[in-house]
């Protein structure tokens, strides 16, 4: 069974259109979203709203770790454009999401297995969705004679992404699996090799209750995305390996394995 995943696409639709070809599976574990390009800030949202240059000063905020500084940026942004409602300053964003979900789920493969990354709007998906998406979310697919068990989101985190939980919800999402072969989850394990980003040089948000899932269940693989350029793609946790799937909108390629 030849599986092809995707993760973290932030914008990639031409290459998305491929992913799928020759899989007997394609997996996508979202952040389909391009709000921040922190390789090119012409692009995304952020780009769109208030331009290259404040975009720079934003991402370079945010790189240091100055969470209040760069909030207190995109208060002046919205304020410089003349956008004080709060409502409004949603509206504004939200039309902007729905012109990029129409662009991925036109290029989205039409078979295709899919859980939500923490950038994502899931309200927004039904939209979107085509006949021949499966969406899991805390949930299991068996396909041939193997469970695949799917967790999307990510945990609550400075950067106050659209789709964060807490570590009880999460927790209660992976209680809902059970045993499975593999499993696929949006954000890692927390283990440090795994959730370092050495180009941002700080750990993102990682999952303890992962961990203590993988040691109890041992399944045979666990593949996620989430980290850009983490210090290492694999690690196993016993018998499992774990590896991060890889950063699509920078490969275009996706992770190929025969299971």
């Amino acid at each position: 069974m030849r599986v092809k995943i995707a993760s973290d696409v932030h914008g990639a639709w031409n290459a998305l259109a491929r992913a799928g070809d020759g899989a007997d599976l394609f997996v996508c574990l979202g952040d389909l979203i391009l709000f921040l390009d922190y390789s090119d800030p012409a692009r995304g949202i952020y780009a769109d709203l208030f331009g290259e240059g404040h975009t720079r000063a934003y991402i370079a905020a945010r790189t240091a770790g100055r969470f209040e500084d760069a909030r207190a940026l995109s208060a002046a942004a919205w304020e410089r454009i003349g956008v004080l409602d709060p409502q409004q300053r949603r509206s504004r964003i939200e039309e902007l999401v729905h012109e990029q979900y129409g662009q991925a789920f036109a290029a989205m493969p039409a078979d295709a297995v899919l859980t939500y990354g923490n950038v994502d709007v899931p309200a927004l998906w039904p939209q979107y969705l085509q006949p021949g998406h499966r969406l899991f979310d805390g949930g299991v697919l068996d396909d041939s004679g193997l469970r695949f068990g799917f967790v999307g989101g990510g945990l609550v985190s400075p950067m106050r992404t659209p789709y964060e939980v807490t570590p009880e919800q999460y927790q209660a999402k992976l209680d809902a699996l059970g045993p499975v072969d593999v499993l696929f989850t949006h954000i890692p394990p927390r283990v440090p090799q795994l959730t370092y980003d050495v180009v941002a040089r700080r750990f993102e948000v990682g999952s303890d209750a992962l961990v203590r899932y993988i040691e109890q269940v041992q399944p045979r693989y666990h593949f996620f995305g989430h980290v850009h350029q983490p210090q290492r793609s694999r690690v196993r946790l016993g018998r499992t390996e774990c590896i991060n799937v890889g950063h699509f909108q920078a490969t275009g390629a996706p992770f190929t394995i025969d299971l």
